[in-house]
């Protein structure tokens, strides 16, 4: 059902305003209204993201296991298969990504009873576009920092380390030891 999923269009470069040295970030917008949908992908394509669009749950889960997102923006209800059931089958799997629930309704009660199914951020619909794009870029600098702390520090490999494993290697395989 690929054909179910709106594509991301190329915008002109100078209606980016992201870094031009990273890629874009790539954002799957979902909602079953059509107007929200396709309005709100719009707004991002147009700040410089990659956006694709699913029309509801189902679709957008067909969409995560076969392509990359850097962001989830997801309605609350839909048909077929609702934003917090698409949240945990993500948790189900261990996917890790960011999500933005943004919808007229937000199941809080739920995120009380299940707080580790609680997106990153959520807004409640209609918003503005400002608010939809600072959540946005505040979600994922969020998640960017996070990313940074947890990643490991690369070794740096000085003469005297190689030195020290050489000789390591040559004492292990002496006679010595056999």
């Amino acid at each position: 059902m690929k054909e179910n999923i709106t594509p991301h269009v190329a915008e002109p470069a100078n209606l980016s305003i992201q870094c031009q040295t990273n890629p874009p970030q790539r954002i799957l917008v979902v909602d079953d209204d059509f107007e929200t949908r396709e309005i709100g992908s719009s707004m991002l394509r147009h700040s410089g993201f990659e956006v694709d669009a699913a029309g509801d749950g189902a679709i957008a889960w067909q969409a995560l296991n076969t392509d990359h997102y850097d962001l989830l923006i997801t309605d609350y209800k839909m048909p077929r298969m609702s934003g917090v059931e698409l949240i945990m089958k993500l948790h189900a799997v261990h996917m890790t990504l960011p999500v933005i629930m943004a919808s007229a309704t937000l199941p809080r009660d739920q995120f009380t009873r299940h707080p580790w199914l609680k997106p990153a951020a959520m807004l409640l619909q209609p918003c503005t576009v400002a608010d939809l794009l600072g959540t946005v870029n505040q979600v994922l600098w969020a998640t960017e920092v996070a990313r940074e702390r947890i990643a490991p520090t690369p070794i740096q490999e000085s003469p005297a380390a190689r030195q020290w494993f050489v000789n390591l290697m040559i004492l292990l395989h002496s006679p010595v030891f056999r």
